[in-house]
Formats: structure tokens, C-alpha cells, sequence
């Protein structure tokens, strides 16, 4: 029986192309409580996602067709699903590249499928008391419909730009955003854009939210690294 308070069983999507190893993870993530939906090849995971989005995707980094980190770079570009990489490829690099370009996590192989498992609960739970929280608590509403959001209230003026940015940031609080994976989430058209372009929205939206409540810090710098959103999470509507 899972931990999540749901009649219908969340889904997990397993994008893994080695059979022992899937039907592994099918089994202890069904006698978990969960759903499963089993990839074999790269190419069939995006419009999967964009067909039937799952509650979360456990990705492995080296597959047939379309390899993970492409993968989760690009479901990014339109979406927030919870990505867990999975690889074999234990060098720093794959590692970090991994989490940079928006992973919320990942393992290394070999791994324990009880410790798969009790990730994904943590992960999920997260998400979960994200979106149950009430929605007259949120002091940030973003309407991604009409590209609007609102502070307290009162409407904010964004272009595209710092739209994307504030959804990005303000939907995982507390979590540290590099330049780099916010400017994936910024462009859909791969403009040629520097870091120094993110400092620059960051300071714009700062100026903006600080204009309605100024005694809040809404994004911190965090050197080095890159920004996270400190005030509450938002409502997405």
C-alpha cells in the first residue's frame, strides 16, 4: 500500500532498456502502490510524456535512440515532472550534467530497488504537499494559461522571459537553480544567450516583487552556484 492519499494509483514512467533491471523496478514500484509505465528506447519518452505526463519518470542515462540527459533536457523545455536519473556512469561529470539540466535526483548502478522506491515516496511527497496546500495561503498565483502571475494580489508586469524565470524558481523553493538550467527553462528557440543574460532578469524580477513587498527576500544568490527562491511556494493555476 503507497504513502499517497489518492484513489487512483500515481504513475511512474520506467524509461530502462536493460529487461532485468525494468521488470526489477515494475515490480517493487507496483507492490509499492504505484503504477508503472515501462520504455525500453529513448525516442518514445517524450511524446509519451507529452501524450499521458506521469507523476514521475525514472530515467536511465544510456539507452537506445535519444540518450537521458537529451531526454530530460527537453521535457524540461514544457515540463516540471519529477525526472530520477539512473546510470551506471559513475564520473562527477555525468553526474552534475545530470542534475544541471533539471533532474530532481539521481542513482548510481548497481542499486538496492528499496532504495529507488523510498526515493521516489520522498520526492512524490514533496510534490504532493506542494500541490495540497490551500490555495488562499499562496501569496504568489501564476496563471500559466493567460502567462500572468500575481504577487499579494496585485498583478505583476513580466515579459516571457521573466515569466519562465519566476515559474522556474518559485515552484521548487529552497532548491538552487544554476544560470545554465535556468536558461534552459528561459528560450524555447536555442537563442545564443550568455549567463550574465539570467543576472539580468534576476534583477529585473527582484526589482518588481521587491516593489510590492519590500521586506521579503524573494531569490537569493547563492555564490558560485546560482539562485534559489526563498519566500513560500506558488499556486500554478
Amino acid at each position: 500500500m503507497s504513502d499517497h492519499q489518492s484513489d487512483t494509483p500515481l504513475q511512474i514512467m520506467i524509461v530502462e532498456d536493460e529487461p532485468k533491471l525494468g521488470q526489477l523496478l515494475v515490480d517493487y514500484l507496483e507492490a509499492a502502490g504505484y503504477q508503472t509505465r515501462w520504455l525500453t528506447h529513448g525516442d518514445e519518452v517524450v511524446p509519451a510524456v507529452k501524450i499521458q505526463p506521469p507523476a514521475m519518470i525514472l530515467l536511465d542515462l544510456m539507452l537506445p535512440g535519444t540518450d537521458g540527459l537529451t531526454i530530460c533536457r527537453e521535457i524540461r523545455r514544457f515540463s516540471e515532472v519529477p525526472i530520477m536519473m539512473v546510470t551506471a556512469k559513475i564520473e562527477e561529470i555525468d553526474r552534475l550534467l545530470g542534475l544541471e539540466i533539471g533532474a530532481d535526483d539521481y542513482i548510481c548502478k548497481p542499486y538496492s530497488p528499496r532504495e529507488v522506491v523510498a526515493r521516489v515516496k520522498t520526492i512524490l511527497r514533496r510534490c504532493l504537499r506542494v500541490q495540497e496546500a490551500p490555495v488562499e495561503a499562496y501569496a504568489l498565483r501564476i496563471d500559466e494559461a493567460r502567462f500572468q502571475a500575481s504577487y499579494q494580489g496585485e498583478m505583476l508586469d513580466l515579459t516571457p522571459a521573466e515569466f519562465r524565470l519566476l515559474k522556474t524558481l518559485a515552484m521548487q523553493p529552497g532548491h538552487v537553480f544554476s544560470r545554465e538550467q535556468l536558461l534552459n527553462h528561459l528560450y524555447d528557440d536555442y537563442r545564443v544567450v550568455t549567463d550574465r543574460t539570467i543576472d539580468s532578469h534576476i534583477k529585473n524580477l527582484r526589482r518588481k516583487l521587491e516593489a510590492i513587498d519590500g521586506e521579503k527576500p524573494f531569490i537569493r544568490a547563492v555564490y558560485g552556484v546560482g539562485y534559489r527562491w526563498e519566500a513560500d511556494a506558488c499556486h500554478l493555476e
